[in-house]
């Protein structure tokens, strides 16, 4: 639990020193960069953690994309990570994991409905996301000191992805 608390904490503060203009609106969106960056590591199963460069797609809008940029551009622990931006879910075919933008909030149902055709990890920071039916929910803490991560072990099992015991740890069910 330290370890991945300690890389989230020099990945971010290595992020943030990049993005020096409006430290309080970045610091949000390069966490949950970071957290989206590092969730492979945690997937057992498909095993994203042994992938060279994990492809992540980005549908829709989020606030996200100058944090990842920033990201995609820095090498941490020897590791890469693509990411595609897809406008439809049916585009997310070959994606790893796919983070669904607050922009697709009114089509949640469809698009979860749609990515259920391979193990893949569905991620996003919609409120209610991972009682919806989506794997894993980046929930901004109500007094805004951190990001909860949020996930779905039932619709997980039932899609073939399974997490290490460590994120599982940290994480909390959905509706608590």
């Amino acid at each position: 639990m330290r370890a991945m608390a300690g890389l989230l904490a020099g990945l971010c503060c290595e992020l943030a020193a990049a993005q020096a203009p409006a430290p309080q609106a970045a610091s949000e969106q390069a966490l949950k960069a970071v957290l989206l960056f590092k969730l492979p590591l945690f997937v057992y199963e498909p095993p994203l953690e042994r992938a060279p460069s994990p492809l992540i797609c980005h549908l829709g809008r989020s606030g996200l994309e100058d944090a990842l940029t920033q990201l995609q551009r820095s090498v941490t622990d020897g590791r890469t990570f693509s990411v595609r931006y897809l406008d439809d879910p049916a585009q997310a075919v070959h994606c790893d994991m796919v983070f669904i933008g607050s922009s697709e909030r009114h089509r949640l149902d469809a698009i979860l409905s749609q990515l259920t055709r391979r193990p893949q990890v569905t991620v996003s920071d919609i409120e209610g996301f991972a009682q919806a039916g989506g794997i894993v929910e980046l929930l901004v803490r109500d007094e805004g000191t951190g990001i909860d991560i949020v996930i779905n072990q039932r619709v997980a099992r039932e899609r073939g992805v399974s997490f290490s015991a460590q994120l599982l740890r940290l994480a909390r069910p959905p509706g608590d």
